[in-house]
């Protein structure tokens, strides 16, 4: 009897491990832009045109805004960054448009009305479960839009059938932990011993923190839909068993460095 795991999942920690490691040797290199922030861009850069090939285009986000707040907080100028944005933005604006599934799922992202039986048709019935339930919540376990409306309710949109079953206080409930996660993550990031503990957590809590936004944006209909799981919440072997190891590291790094 086999088994089956999400490669993208490993990477994105591996890549974490890897920038954290090499940009912490020579801070003062990661200044320069030609020799010291340029090589770890391509790296970054090949992986994503391997995630592109594949496709999956929801990883190659995470990986590229994970990478960017990485190489950021070891020392890349902001006038660096901006001029390598207005390079890769072009880049990534041409590759968007080549698939007409995705111009329409960004056409229709702020009025998924206007598609309710194509492109819009996961966001619609995502708003229906977000305004079922309500203050209190229809109770869990009575979900309806988990019966046939919402496609793989189990996975990336598992935030809407949890707000339809408990409500506003339960949303507020997992934004409060997951704040507090992220406040503890970068409290940790800021105390690290060394160089590379501080750029390690602030990897491990920038995937988590950004996974948790851009989900928590799709299910509200606030960001185009695509496969962003929440953490701790949807549905998925590797990616639960990689982000608690990943959580296992980041305390260990907060035991040695947070007093």
């Amino acid at each position: 009897m086999g088994f089956q795991f999400q490669p993208s999942e490993i990477m994105k920690i591996a890549l974490i491990i890897f920038l954290a490691d090499r940009l912490s040797r020579d801070p003062k290199k990661n200044k320069q832009f030609i020799k010291g922030i340029c090589p770890y861009l391509a790296v970054v850069g090949l992986i994503c045109v391997l995630l592109y090939k594949q496709p999956h285009y929801s990883a190659l986000g995470i990986t590229a805004m994970v990478s960017m707040i990485m190489i950021f907080a070891s020392g890349m100028r902001m006038i660096q960054i901006i001029g390598f944005g207005a390079l890769a933005l072009p880049v990534g604006i041409y590759y968007l448009l080549q698939e007409p599934y995705r111009v329409k799922r960004i056409q229709y992202v702020f009025r998924p009305w206007e598609d309710m039986l194509d492109s819009g048709w996961q966001a619609m019935q995502s708003l229906y479960a977000l305004g079922s339930g309500g203050i209190f919540g229809t109770g869990l376990g009575n979900s309806t839009q988990k019966y046939m409306y919402i496609p793989e309710p189990h996975t990336d949109f598992i935030f809407s059938i949890w707000a339809e079953e408990t409500g506003f206080f339960g949303v507020a409930l997992v934004c409060i932990l997951f704040a507090i996660l992220i406040w503890r993550g970068m409290t940790i990031a800021m105390k690290a011993p060394d160089m590379f503990g501080t750029l390690l957590a602030i990897g491990i809590i920038s995937l988590i923190a950004v996974q948790v936004i851009l989900n928590i944006a799709i299910v509200s209909a606030t960001f185009p839909v695509t496969g962003v799981p929440l953490p701790f919440f949807s549905y998925g072997g590797t990616a639960l068993v990689i982000l608690l190891a990943s959580c296992g590291i980041l305390i260990n790094i907060g035991r040695n460095g947070v007093k």
